[in-house]
Order: structure tokens, then sequence, then C-alpha cells
């Protein structure tokens, strides 16, 4: 199977990665949705506004339930710009990571404009859809790292010294290129997450966890994901904090039942790590979907994000019908994802016939522009 080398896809095949990518997108957007309004709480300021057990449905915030924050919307466009990037292939320019900042600078563009402009014709479908600028909670990390035209990189990262798991929380989509090989996922997830998040311990977080979704999305079992993470991570200068989290997650799953206080002791100071480190754990001692994303949310960290990370493992590893309808029924933008969701699948599957130097279909080229 080979979303990029050109292998053909049987029926069967393309409705599973069709079913993981969904999952993939709309477990990310559910679980930012259930553990944003929980951001900024100690785990004793949530048992006392919703009970002993925390919250365990959506609830509201930004004026109603089932409200994404920043995390979905750059996951988004993180996906927009993948698109991009294949398209943009065939003109013989292809540096996925330069693609990726253009389309996070469309999405840094709907966090400062009233709408979407029709001027600008190269901005694609994504970046006209109104209800994406709306402004939810940019973390201040990723409005400077995106605040300008220069990109990130390795050599001259943004933001070096810090830690915070935004940038991981939108490279799940790095994990959905299941025709390349692990490292190059784990190189792009890295590089792109420099253009906001310098440190090693976030970059590094963030390319574990595209390589984790990207064993889920090709059909691996979580512990063997995460052991490929950890054998990719190893010879990576500054990855002793990531691989400590993750194998702090694996070991935590042989100490009993899963408690709130174990999820707190995971979580740490709240960074890249240890957000992460919340997230396989909680995808590895599951039940199900809900009760994996409400054991992911409900600590004194950053809930949003470990309620993103583990909706995308789940996902990623169960396809979206393994997500709780009732809050699909809720969630905010769902029917844009799922496009989104599908024109991806449809490209990784299908692209050589939407596009091509002999010919390209024109409805395609209009919803993403190789310029």
């Amino acid at each position: 199977m080979g979303a990029t080398a050109g292998a053909p896809w049987g029926r069967t095949e393309q409705q599973d990665f069709r079913s993981r990518v969904r999952g993939t997108l709309l477990g990310v957007a559910v679980g930012d949705a259930l553990g944003a309004p929980l951001d900024g709480l100690s785990l004793e300021e949530i048992r006392t506004a919703y009970g002993h057990e925390g919250l365990s449905d959506l609830a509201d915030e930004h004026g109603r339930r089932g409200a994404i924050t920043h995390l979905t919307q750059l996951s988004l466009f993180t996906v927009d710009g993948l698109i991009r990037a294949q398209v943009r292939r065939d003109t013989g320019a292809w540096h996925p990571p330069t693609d990726l900042h253009r389309a996070y600078l469309r999405w840094a563009a709907t966090q400062r404009d009233w709408g979407p402009d029709e001027r600008r014709e190269d901005d694609g479908w994504l970046a006209r859809e109104e209800w994406l600028y709306d402004r939810r909670s940019p973390a201040r990390t990723c409005l400077t790292g995106f605040g300008d035209e220069t990109m990130g990189t390795l050599d001259a990262p943004k933001n070096p010294g810090e830690q915070g798991p935004e940038a991981a929380a939108r490279s799940a989509a790095f994990g959905l290129l299941v025709g390349w090989d692990p490292q190059l996922v784990l190189q792009l997830a890295v590089e792109c997450a420099t253009q906001t998040h310098g440190h090693p311990t976030a970059c590094l977080a963030a390319g574990a966890y595209a390589v984790i979704v990207h064993a889920l999305a090709r059909g691996e079992s979580p512990d063997a994901a995460v052991q490929r993470a950890l054998a990719l991570l190893a010879p990576r200068p500054g990855q002793q904090p990531v691989a400590d989290a993750l194998q702090h997650a694996l070991g935590a799953v042989r100490q009993g039942m899963p408690t709130p206080a174990r999820i707190e002791e995971l979580v740490g100071g709240g960074g890249a790590d240890g957000t992460l480190a919340v997230a396989v754990y909680c995808a590895l001692v599951a039940e199900d979907a809900r009760h994996g994303l409400c054991l992911a949310v409900n600590h004194g960290g950053p809930s949003g994000a470990a309620g993103a990370l583990t909706g995308g493992l789940l996902g990623a590893l169960y396809g979206e019908t393994a997500l709780p309808p009732a809050w699909l029924a809720e969630l905010e933008g769902r029917p844009t994802m799922l496009v989104l969701a599908d024109d991806f699948a449809m490209e990784m599957t299908q692209g050589a016939a939407l596009h091509g130097p002999t010919g390209s279909s024109q409805g395609w080229l209009v919803r993403y522009p190789r310029a």
C-alpha cells in the first residue's frame, strides 16, 4: 500500500483508510472540544464543578457545546497543507515543510481577519470557511511562530525554549501519510513543529506522536506503535525526555486501574512529553473511546491538548465509528472535517486520477491550488 508510490489500492483498503482518516481528524476535534472547558483548572476545581468523577460529557465553551479550539483549527490546516504539497509535486516543487508553513500562515490570517478575503484566489476552499475565523484561545507561541513570513527550521527554530504540546496536537495528519517510511514521517513532523515550538522536547514529541499515529493507521497495535516510535527516537539528540515519558506511560499500564492521580503523575508539568504520555496511556487502557477521552482530560494539565492527542490515537486505531456518536452530533465544524478527511483520503489513494503532468481535474485545483 503506497500513498505516494502510486501502488494500487483495493476498495476495501480505501474504505478502511478513509475510516481511519475520518476517525483521526474527528477524534482530535472531539477530544479538543471535551477538554477545552477544563484548561486552566486544577483537578480539585474540576471535581468541584463536575463531581468527583470529573467531566464526562461535552460542556459549554466559546458559547456552545462541542466548540473546538485553535488546536483543531491548526490540525485542519495541516491536512490542507499536506494535500497542497501533493498537488504541487506535479510542478517539480517538493518541499512539504514549506507547503505546511503556507497552510499555517493561512490559519494565522483567520486569527486577525474578520472573515475570508475573496481576493486571495490561491487560498483554496478551507480558508474560506467562515466558522474558522472565530479566534479560539490561540497559544501565544503559535501566534508568534506564524506572526511573520519567516519559517522556523531545524537550524533556526521559532520559540526555541517552548516545550508545550500544541505542535504535537496539530501533528496527527502527518501520521496518515501511510505510504511514507516512518522515519520520513518523524522528520516532517519535527521540521514542522520547529515553526512554533523550537525546543527538542516539543519537536520530538510531535514526531513521536506522528509515528504512533502512522503505525496505528497501518493496522499495528498500540504497543508496537510506541515501540516503533522509541526506536526511531533513540538516535536523536535531546530525545531522552520524550523516550522517558513514553516508557513511563507503558509502565503505568501495569500499575493497576487508571486513576486521575496516575494521569496527574504522567502529565507532570504539562509539557509536550507529559501530555504525549497521557495520550498514549489513555489509548492503551481505554475501555472504549468515551472512557479513554474522559480519562485523558480530567487533570490539572493541558486538558484540551491531551484530549486532542488521545482522540487522534483512538480514531486512527478504530476509525470514526468508534467515537461517541452523541458527541459527534454536537461537534462544531463536523461537516467541514468530513469533507476535508475524504478529500485527504482521495488524494492519498487516487491522487494520480485527480492531477498530474498530463492533465488535472480543474475542480480539484480550485479546491487545492498549486500556488
